[in-house]
């Protein structure tokens, strides 16, 4: 499939793209990461704001040659969450259920990530991409759901697009972080430097020009609404735009590089047994615009 920069060139890609089961997303094949180039990658970054989702299967990539690849879509976010800085590059997020002597310790690293959520959404400037990059794999579960709101947005009746996009709500990383991991709340300092933020219910993507229901579950409560009402308001429009809309469910091999674009997915990941099944991801995130 040619995407557009090989189109306004007239030459033909290094790599090949196969679009991914049910039509969300695509897989890179014919070419490692590091092969990348200045004169690649503005085709792999037309394939990622078309697909919204690209994997790269197979890939050798360590550390810091996963935050140089980051870099090439924009500055690089060191998260406030310095507990899950676990090697000498604090630009990666590490998800790990392994203890120091190696074996499953049966803790789950973050358990907000098990619920529909978009990176980054409780900052004034929103993230662009995250990548993950996939070191141990559980033998069963532990994969990754990605959800796309373009077609949430689209499938809505058109009066309650409108009434969604006249909406802001307020997005608290203090909030999701306790309500899903309350036993490992945030730090003083974490919370002074993560303030709670309004952003519009329904954001139009800076590149794309496209329309997008940007809810998930970092958002607290909707702007003019008392906080119950908000809360219940939220929560079922999160489950309804996950059933409106097209959905990946990502199986993890070893050395897999997924890279998606959050202005306009959720994602959310699965299950697997915490005591046996070890399981490492680390995770680089980059940082985009405000959301409008």
């Amino acid at each position: 499939m040619p995407t557009a920069a090989a189109a306004r060139s007239g030459t033909a890609l290094p790599f090949r793209l196969r679009p991914l089961e049910g039509g969300l997303g695509a897989e890179i094949e014919g070419i490692a990461v590091s092969a990348i180039d200045d004169a690649t990658f503005p085709a792999v970054y037309d394939a990622f704001l078309a697909h919204q989702l690209l994997l790269f299967r197979d890939q050798d990539l360590p550390p810091g040659d996963q935050v140089a690849f980051a870099r090439r879509f924009g500055q690089v976010q060191v998260h406030v969450m310095n507990q899950y800085h676990a090697n000498a590059h604090p630009e990666l997020y590490t998800l790990s259920n392994v203890g120091p002597d190696g074996k499953p310790n049966g803790k789950h690293p973050d358990r907000g990530t098990m619920a529909w959520h978009t990176d980054g959404s409780w900052q004034p400037r929103t993230t662009k991409a995250t990548m993950l990059y996939a070191e141990v794999i559980p033998s069963r579960g532990g994969g990754t759901g990605f959800a796309d709101m373009y077609s949430a947005f689209e499938a809505m009746p058109a009066d309650e697009q409108r009434r969604l996009e006249a909406m802001r709500a307020v997005h608290n990383l203090d909030f999701s972080r306790n309500r899903r991991h309350g036993d490992e709340p945030m730090s003083d300092a974490q919370r002074k430097a993560a303030p709670p933020v309004e952003q519009p219910v329904v954001r139009v993507h800076p590149e794309t020009g496209r329309k997008a229901v940007y809810l998930g579950d970092h958002a607290e409560r909707i702007v003019g609404m008392g906080y119950e009402e908000g809360r219940s308001f939220i929560d079922q429009l999160n489950d309804r735009i996950v059933g409106l809309c097209r959905i990946y469910s990502h199986a993890w091999r070893p050395r897999d590089l997924m890279v998606w674009d959050n202005r306009c997915l959720l994602h959310k990941a699965g299950s697997y047994d915490l005591a046996t099944e070890p399981r490492v991801i680390r995770r680089c995130t980059v940082l985009g615009d405000a959301a409008s």
